[in-house]
């Protein structure tokens, strides 16, 4: 682990780079970049972005799936002294637009043809004249610049601290609008490196990291957490259970994180087929409720003895988690106590703590709660109180331990194969439909991704629709995870007597 902790990420490439040189850094497609030459491969990139006038303050989109060249992107931005902007490479056109136009974007980084994918096509008619695209690869990355030994470099770097806004990823809410949350340096490497420490990833360790770097779990305690910790970080474009065997076996991967129903299909496979999984040691495991039966399974025929679970948010990275030796039942049934550096209370209405026991809204104050919501004051207000309690709109109950349970949720979020789901998000963009006079959406149970969603939908006068055809148009309008996988054409929606829909009734 890096001792002392560095300022901000990019200084922390470069302690990397000086105290392991050759040690490997990244593994992508059998090719191994050692630490040293991450951090010259950042470093040629930054003065390139530099030349092209990106500075303090300016914020970069990446648009893409893993990488090597996204994580050398990311560090250049930081090392401008801007703020990366991730986009969920599952977004539509109309959607990716909006973050560019609200973010004011001076560049994105993108690719094409991910899964046949052209991603600037999707953004050829949104209104971003301001907007300069390039591609994310090796090449373009450097092109025009003055190289890694510019001394605008040292310089720019010299800008940033614990302060600087490192990134801005965006969430959804109950507003129907996606907001960005700020964060700073000092918010995400204490966090980051005390994760490292509670799962025992360090140096030399062989990092599987198919959750996606859009994401804080992909990033921050990802690819940020292998800098800090010395260990390898290898990326994969999307998960796919056949290749994810062949890099565990091949590349002798030891540390794979990932959401439960990445386990069930590995564990599946190793039930038709002996493979090699020998190499792997441990991981984190969260974002559905695991049954102690997988959690067992998972240390004894997957050899991860040191899996843990954890509870976060985009708002705040960390806010609970297991340790090492909690047994399966607390692995499996709660998500851990308040992580290191944070306060987590379960409070009433009213903002007082309750009984241990009993039931409330989970809170968390400390180090890791977000600068707050871009251009957002009243959001910001609404999700952080007046003594710092960021309300995270989970409920749950803490028993005598200090473990906490999430029980369900105040806001009306559902989980889809390890994505959160905003129904009102969902529903302003079906207003969109020329044929929807209204919806209402609601998660509801799924053998395979947890939930999924249903749309409750009633049509304008005179207008007529199918569910084929509305799921066609949502395909096109709405990243894939967001579209309601069933649509009923109902006359009305049931309300109480304020007017607001009675959603308890739908999910009935």
């Amino acid at each position: 682990m890096l001792d002392p902790l560095p300022l901000t990420i990019p200084h922390a490439a470069q302690a990397a780079a000086q105290t392991w040189p050759d040690a490997p850094a990244v593994l992508e497609n059998g090719e191994v970049w050692t630490f040293a030459e991450l951090w010259q491969r950042s470093r040629a990139a930054a003065s390139a972005l530099l030349a092209r006038g990106v500075g303090a303050e300016d914020r970069v989109a990446i648009w893409a799936p893993n990488s090597r060249e996204w994580i050398v992107a990311a560090i250049a931005v930081m090392t401008c002294g801007g703020a990366v902007v991730t986009l969920n490479t599952r977004l539509k056109g109309r959607e990716a637009g909006d973050i560019l136009r609200r973010t004011n974007a001076k560049l994105l980084f993108t690719v094409e043809g991910f899964l046949g994918i052209d991603y600037r096509a999707l953004i050829a008619d949104e209104d971003l004249p301001a907007l300069e695209v390039t591609l994310l690869s090796e090449s373009d990355l450097a092109q025009g610049g003055n190289g890694a030994d510019d001394p605008a470099v040292d310089a720019a770097l010299a800008g940033i601290d614990a302060d600087t806004v490192s990134d801005i990823l965006f969430t959804s809410g109950t507003t129907g609008s996606p907001k960005g949350v700020l964060m700073t340096y000092g918010r995400v490497l204490p966090q980051a490196a005390i994760w490292c420490r509670n799962t025992g990833l360090r140096k030399g360790d062989r990092y599987l990291i198919a959750n996606p770097f859009f994401h804080s779990f992909g990033m921050k305690v990802g690819w940020v957490a292998c800098i800090l910790a010395g260990a390898v970080a290898v990326p994969m474009p999307q998960f796919d259970v056949a290749q994810a065997i062949d890099l565990i076996e091949r590349e002798r991967i030891t540390f794979m994180p990932g959401p439960p129903t990445i386990f069930q299909m590995l564990l599946a496979e190793l039930d038709k087929r002996q493979w090699d999984c020998s190499s792997l040691r441990g991981g984190t495991t969260g974002a559905a409720s695991v049954p102690p039966a997988l959690v067992e399974r998972i240390r004894n025929d997957l050899g991860m003895v040191d899996l843990i679970t954890a509870y976060g948010m985009t708002e705040c990275v960390n806010i609970t988690t297991c340790v090492p030796g909690d047994d399966a039942q607390t692995i499996a049934r709660t998500c851990g106590k308040a992580f290191p550096g944070n306060e987590v209370r379960i409070a009433d209405a009213d903002g007082n703590e309750v009984l241990r026991g009993e039931t409330g809204e989970v809170q968390v104050r400390g180090q890791g709660v977000m600068l707050g919501y871009l251009d957002n004051p009243q959001a910001t207000a609404e999700a952080i109180d007046a003594e710092g309690w960021l309300h995270t709109g989970d409920v749950g109950t803490m028993d005598e331990r200090g473990y906490v349970r999430i029980t369900d949720r105040m806001k009306d979020l559902y989980i889809s194969g390890g994505f959160n789901v905003y129904p009102a998000e969902v529903e302003k963009l079906l207003a969109e439909h020329p044929a929807i006079g209204m919806a209402a959406v609601v998660g509801v149970p799924d053998e395979r991704l947890g939930e999924v969603g249903r749309a409750y939908v009633v049509l304008r006068p005179g207008a007529a629709a199918t569910e084929a055809e509305l799921t066609a148009w949502s395909r096109e309008n709405m990243a894939n995870y967001k579209v309601p996988r069933s649509f009923v054409l109902v006359e009305d929606l049931p309300r109480n007597a304020a007017g607001k829909v009675l959603k308890t009734e739908l999910r009935g």
